[in-house]
């Protein structure tokens, strides 16, 4: 819900921004672009609130295509037979100690309440805005039902010549009804021109010629299909008073575009013919309907500002026409370019973009029966990937307990605690947990999970100091913004299980250049067991909110004799069961069927 909320809050920060960037150019560049490009730069409102909604990784055409190519390839790692799972029933959890599940509830009631009231009073404002708009269309479906056919030949012969003249060649039924007293367009695959009633009896034949011309000017530009975009704008953004004021200046500017390609096809004597018959169809009424057909008419101030469009109107020079396309282009370079980034910035914090070539994706999935979550399983020698659920692998989750392996690390680089003096006194304070209730070294601390060991290494160190080791070791959204003693359990700091294993892979090798007996002393606190196979290290972790565990994790390596191989398994579950001791149950079957461990 919270990811939800911030790329719409982004959206919505994003589509006022261009608003007023649209109007500010209008205004700046008035009488440097022509009356089209006045209503045509309006469409880039419809770019940028659809970019930053999209999930950053909706197109995956790549992992597709991996998909295919591996439902033809043999695998050599798990087999699945009759449904069940090889060696699921000998599994024994090595190393019990270290995969107990010791974890806090954060509580989240008050977030969750104003998400969801939130959301709750958007909903019913969408829900509002959209029975109108069902109304409308309900209004003109009616209408176009109880319309009369036009079959006056001169009349329809009239539309033909008009159509020829203004270049549409789609077929246009002529229609008339008393319901309205303005020509209207609508109809998004059948197009449609209303027309009042009795008009061929109170117009001439000439000023019946500017109807048409005017009405097969809007169906040209597709002005139909616009207005269902400006109207979705609208139920969307219904909060947002600068997408009201947009959409109806952008209706004005539409007329005036439409006015003047009107204009450009008549002679200097046509055009006060044109404005007189525009005159005729002023209408106070704002009707509904009005939302999804484009008209001639419009209020009494709307024909105003056209009728003195129409008398300043001259025409427009190649120079003209070239400049407002050069304008109308760098608008689009610019809209264009803020598009990616709007997106990249709506899911920055919540995934973590891989590149990785050397990878396949296979189906884990009865293994994770009854939870959502992902495993990855990286090979260094030849930097090969494994993954189960790309989209889970790359999605960032609080760390929870395994985020203790690096304040470990950073305790340790900072002399805090020692390889050869790691102890830290118990203050007395009463936990939940009797394990945590008396003194502890590295060791017991992290088998333990004991927290108030670890919240001790981050007041002594301070934010600013976490947040360069944070930095340096470009630990998943480096997000430190949480309360100090519990940024990392669900709440600011994120990762995903393909960062954890890139980092337990750089971890092992020291890329980053940390003392090699803190290292050493680290690997050591998570040693879990050893067999033929290798040796397992490891740490879970557990998200409990308001009293469910609701995310489990267990990251770590397998060391063997000439390979490493390094991996992270994490579920969800909405239930409350989803913890590290399950995560590391679901991992290591998956290892020992890999043969692995």
């Amino acid at each position: 819900m919270d990811a939800f909320i911030l790329r719409f809050w982004i959206s919505t920060f994003v589509v006022s921004v261009l608003v007023l960037m649209i109007l500010l150019t209008k205004k700046i560049l008035y009488r440097h672009i022509s009356k089209k490009t006045h209503y045509s730069i309006w469409y880039f409102l419809f770019i940028l609130p659809v970019t930053a909604l999209l999930p950053s990784d909706l197109f995956r055409l790549g992992e597709m295509y991996q998909r295919i190519k591996n439902s033809f390839r043999e695998q050599g790692g798990t087999v699945f037979k009759d449904g069940e799972l090889s060696g699921y029933s000998d599994f024994q959890a090595p190393g019990k100690t270290l995969l107990q599940d010791f974890a806090i509830s954060v509580d989240k009631s008050t977030p969750d309440f104003v998400f969801y009231t939130f959301f709750g009073v958007w909903v019913t404002g969408l829900l509002i805005c959209m029975g109108v708009a069902v109304y409308a269309i309900y209004q003109l479906n009616r209408m176009k039902k109880s319309a009369v056919t036009i079959k006056n030949p001169e009349i329809n012969e009239l539309l033909e010549k008009c159509k020829e003249t203004v270049g549409v060649r789609k077929k246009i039924i002529l229609l008339e009804s008393s319901w309205i007293t303005s020509p209207i367009t609508l109809g998004l695959w059948q197009p449609y021109i209303l027309l009042p009633k009795n008009i061929q009896e109170v117009f001439s034949f000439n000023e019946l010629k500017y109807v048409f011309l005017h009405e097969l000017s809007h169906q040209k530009s597709k002005d139909v299909l616009v207005n269902y975009g400006m109207w979705l704008l609208q139920i969307i953004y219904w909060f947002n008073p600068l997408i009201w004021y947009a959409v109806r200046r952008m209706r004005l500017d539409r007329e005036l575009a439409c006015d003047a390609s009107v204009l450009r096809l008549l002679d200097e004597n046509g055009y006060i013919e044109y404005g007189h018959t525009i005159i005729h169809f002023a209408d106070r009424t704002a009707r509904p309907y009005r939302q999804f057909a484009s008209g001639m008419g419009g209020t009494q101030q709307q024909i105003k500002q056209r009728i003195r469009s129409i008398a300043d109107y001259s025409g427009d020079s190649p120079l003209f026409k070239w400049t407002s396309k050069g304008i109308c282009v760098v608008l689009a370079i610019f809209v264009l370019l803020l598009a990616p980034l709007t997106s990249v910035i709506a899911g920055s914090d919540e995934v973590y973009h891989f590149s990785g070539n050397n990878t396949v994706y296979e189906d884990l999935s009865p293994y994770f029966e009854g939870y959502t979550g992902s495993f990855v399983l990286y090979d260094p020698s030849n930097e090969h990937y494994q993954i189960y659920n790309r989209e889970m692998s790359e999605r960032r989750i609080s760390p929870n307990s395994t985020y203790k392996i690096y304040s470990a690390l950073f305790a340790l680089e900072e002399n805090i605690i020692s390889p050869n003096n790691d102890e830290q006194a118990w203050d007395g304070t009463v936990y939940p947990y009797e394990e945590w209730n008396t003194d502890q070294d590295l060791s017991t601390a992290m088998s333990r999970s004991v927290n108030w060991y670890f919240q001790s290494f981050d007041q002594k160190m301070g934010r600013e100091k976490l947040q360069a080791y944070i930095g340096q070791i470009k630990y998943g959204n480096e997000n430190l913004s949480g309360q100090l003693d519990r940024y990392w359990m669900e709440s600011s700091l994120k990762i995903s299980p393909i960062e954890q294993v890139e980092l337990l892979n750089a971890l092992e090798e020291n890329a980053f250049g940390f003392k090699e007996e803190s290292i050493r002393a680290v690997k050591k606190s998570i040693f879990i067991s050893e067999q033929e196979s290798g040796r397992l290290y490891g740490k879970t972790g557990t998200g409990m909110i308001n009293g469910k565990n609701v995310n489990g994790w267990f990251i770590g390596f397998v060391e063997q004799d000439d390979h490493t191989y390094y991996f992270a398994s994490a579920i969800q579950n909405k239930n409350g069961q989803a913890n590290g001791s399950k995560a590391a149950e679901i991992a290591i079957r998956i290892l020992q069927d890999k043969q692995i461990y």
